[in-house]
């Protein structure tokens, strides 16, 4: 398969496409703007992850031209739809002519667009989706281990599934429960690594004492989640978790008040990591907990701008009036990242010079240090996984509305303050 970069290397073609990209390499024509690709799910059910794109671009175009830096960030959307997310990843390689791509927010967007980056030659950096099902979801044979092979040019940073259970755990430790556990993992990416008998949550809840009920993958966007309700009704539950949609998860909370099943903790990934999910609950979001990435409470700050998390929240909440939400910090640093390497290569039209400058990264982001060292990762995922730090909140009605995600547990990242203990959901 002819490739772009095999035809950049092989052609007269290459010249051509140098000739459109400036950024510190004086030998090319000055002036003009490197090419960054950007994809993520701007509309359909998981629009939630992206509702900070624009402000996070306009910011950093902004400290980019303030540094010098002469870019273009071609911006496209995949629809909630891997499909989609693949065929825009295509268009920004061959009509765009993009020297990096970025993408973020969850396997269905992540996978697809470094895949088609791996296969067509272009560097790519993608977060906002547990290492697992991003390394492992890419696999030729996800089931046979001996089988994974490292990536040459896509890369990503983000937790994994032994973090978010160890957080979940953690949390649910705090309280007294029967060790009941109900799983809600729909078939999809996340769904299947979440749920998997081998690297998922069952075999860790197992060996901790907690006994799983899992009534089995589910259609995202479904109606009716009375068969769930009755599986852990019937298993006694104490305890739900799952990775869902948040349009799944609003259907599946208010039809449990309905049907009379009311857990004592309820950890949901993905589905209420945003305010105005919970919002929708009225007051049926009190206590419910979740994973927390990145909130204004981490104690870092950005490489670009130098704004704290707290700084970059508020910024966020003032420019939006809305409020702060998880990925601002993960997308930002995407785009810090971006900024960082391409300060340190002569030429951003190669895409070997790029790659070995997401290599050498040594970053301290407003999500914490990045550096593709292989730090607490297995020896397959070592190239191309950066893992951050992850720890975990519950949202908190407050008096006047609304609600604030209050981080309770901290053990697995103690740099990052708590500002609670779990409570029980009334």
């Amino acid at each position: 398969m002819i490739t772009r970069r095999s035809f950049l290397k092989t052609s007269a073609g290459g010249g051509l496409l140098a000739a459109t990209h400036g950024l510190a390499a004086p030998a090319l024509a000055q002036g003009t703007a490197t090419k960054i690709g950007y994809v993520s799910p701007q509309t359909g059910p998981l629009a939630a992850f992206a509702e900070a794109d624009k402000f996070v671009i306009d910011g950093f175009l902004a400290a980019a031209k303030a540094a010098g830096l002469a870019v273009e960030v071609v911006v496209k959307d995949s629809q909630s739809n891997p499909n989609r997310a693949a065929a825009v990843a295509k268009e920004l390689i061959v009509d765009d002519e993009v020297s990096l791509m970025l993408v973020a927010s969850t396997p269905e967007t992540t996978n697809p667009v470094s895949t088609i980056c791996q296969g067509e030659g272009v560097p790519c950096i993608s977060t906002v989706a547990p290492w697992q099902p991003w390394f492992i979801g890419q696999q030729a044979n996800a089931g046979d281990p001996a089988s994974w092979k490292p990536f040459d040019y896509a890369y990503h940073f983000f937790w994994g599934l032994e973090d978010v259970i160890a957080v979940y755990t953690n949390m649910w430790a705090q309280l007294e429960t029967n060790k009941k556990v109900g799983g809600l993992f729909p078939n999809d990416g996340d769904g299947n690594a979440w749920g998997d008998g081998k690297v998922g949550f069952p075999p860790v809840l197992s060996e901790k004492g907690y006994g799983l009920v899992d009534p089995g993958r589910y259609q995202n966007l479904s109606d009716d989640f009375s068969g769930q309700i009755n599986a852990f009704k019937s298993g006694s539950v104490e305890i739900i978790t799952g990775v869902m949609i948040p349009p799944d998860f609003t259907t599946f909370w208010n039809q449990a008040k309905q049907q009379g099943f009311a857990p004592k903790i309820a950890s949901i990934g993905k589905a209420i990591l945003f305010p105005q999910a919970v919002d929708a609950l009225g007051k049926q979001g009190h206590n419910l907990s979740s994973e927390v990435w990145w909130s204004p409470s981490h104690p870092f700050k950005s490489s670009l701008t130098g704004a704290t998390s707290r700084q970059l929240a508020d910024d966020f909440t003032a420019a939006t009036r809305r409020p702060w939400t998880q990925p601002i910090g993960f997308v930002h640093a995407l785009f810090e990242l971006a900024a960082d390497i391409l300060k340190r290569i002569d030429d951003p039209t190669s895409a070997d010079a790029i790659v070995a400058a997401i290599g050498a990264t040594r970053l301290d982001t407003v999500v914490g240090p990045i550096a593709w060292n292989g730090a607490n990762l297995p020896p397959f995922a070592a190239r191309n996984i950066c893992k951050t730090p992850l720890v975990g909140g519950q949202w908190r009605l407050k008096d006047g509305g609304g609600y604030d995600l209050v981080i309770t547990d901290n053990r697995t990242a103690p740099e990052i303050p708590t500002g609670g203990q779990m409570e029980p959901i009334a």
